[in-house]
């Protein structure tokens, strides 16, 4: 594929670069398999299945519906798998975009040797990354995370973290979407990455819907940052089974206060039981539930674009010249 002109903008996909426009309907934060039982004291056996005769039909249908694009935020540790990817991008005929980084501090892997390594030198692996492929894979990631927390706070290893996604995003241009539940993390996420110099608008405080203040969001969108609503046809807890109406309710407020340039919406599948296959919704209830809910409350069909459409778009896209720009940042002690 061509590397293009310094000022083109692409989407960096597992397969290569594409011309940003031809990224249609997107599903910002989802995984094609994860594995997240294996640290220490977990016997939930929580897993989305590697089984690709399984996922590959859920994804069909995704791009069936009208899907063009899925972003797999899968990190080393929980099961990132560069050329698994391509081999499911071919197949499917979908983009398929990889993130980087390293996920929350109990799913940091021993080897990634998070504890004893600068800032710098994480900023480094990720910046090596994004410039010439994972490994000796050659496939490059388009987005930075999903980095996060596993506390309503920011641990120490995880605030290494943090600050290193910050200086690879700056390096890179790359955008970074984070994993922040429940509570108001997503600002202390974002106050890491301000000191550090990033550019707020390449930011996306993920998993919004499971904090539902509007406040809370309000804060955010205001320092330029991007929220992520992403938890849509989930139904692990009470509130995520009974609190669309909310969720709706509040997005519609956001988009009545001008705020649809900051808003994304996906479905975070990281579990068998959300495929279809097994009774759940797969990667199709944004398109065949969600938004025509969203659209009967109020949401103009301009708006419900820019949500799954421009705003996806916008944050993948990289120019040609930011993208060769990186390099290494300087050693630290």
């Amino acid at each position: 594929m061509s590397e293009g002109s310094p000022g083109e903008a692409f989407i960096q996909t597992v397969r290569g670069r594409v011309a940003s426009e031809e990224i249609g309907f997107t599903l910002p934060h989802e995984h094609t398999a994860i594995a997240l039982w294996h640290i220490q004291g977990r016997w939930d056996y929580w897993e989305l299945s590697r089984d690709e005769s399984i996922i590959e039909p859920e994804l069909a249908r995704f791009r069936e519906a009208g899907g063009s694009c899925l972003v797999d935020v899968t990190l080393p540790g929980v099961g990132r798998d560069p050329e698994r990817l391509v081999g499911l991008s071919e197949r499917t005929g979908l983009n398929i975009v990889m993130g980087c980084g390293w996920y929350r501090g109990a799913h940091y892997p021993a080897e990634a040797l998070i504890d004893r390594r600068s800032v710098d030198d994480l900023a480094n692996e990720l910046i090596r990354e994004a410039t010439d492929g994972v490994g000796d894979t050659g496939v490059k990631p388009g987005i930075i995370g999903e980095v996060g927390t596993d506390k309503p706070w920011v641990s120490a290893l995880e605030e290494r973290v943090h600050r290193a996604a910050a200086r690879a995003s700056s390096a890179t241009g790359l955008a970074i979407s984070t994993h922040s539940v429940m509570s108001r993390v997503g600002l202390a996420q974002l106050r890491i990455f301000e000191e550090e110099g990033a550019d707020p608008s390449r930011v996306v405080v993920g998993h919004a819907d499971s904090y539902p203040s509007l406040e809370h969001y309000l804060e955010i969108v205001r320092r330029g940052a991007n929220l992520e609503f992403d938890f849509l046809g989930m139904s692990f807890t009470p509130m995520e089974r009974h609190g669309e109406g909310r969720v709706i309710e509040l997005l519609c407020e956001l988009l009545s206060g001008g705020h649809a340039d900051r808003l994304l919406l996906s479905q975070d599948v990281c579990h068998n039981s959300q495929l279809q296959r097994y009774g759940g919704h797969g990667y199709t209830y944004l398109h065949e539930t969600f938004l025509p809910r969203l659209r009967a409350a109020g949401a103009s069909e301009a708006e419900t674009t820019k949500l799954t459409i421009d705003n996806p778009r916008r944050l993948l896209s990289r120019s040609v010249a930011a993208a060769s720009s990186g390099g290494s940042l300087r050693p630290t002690t």
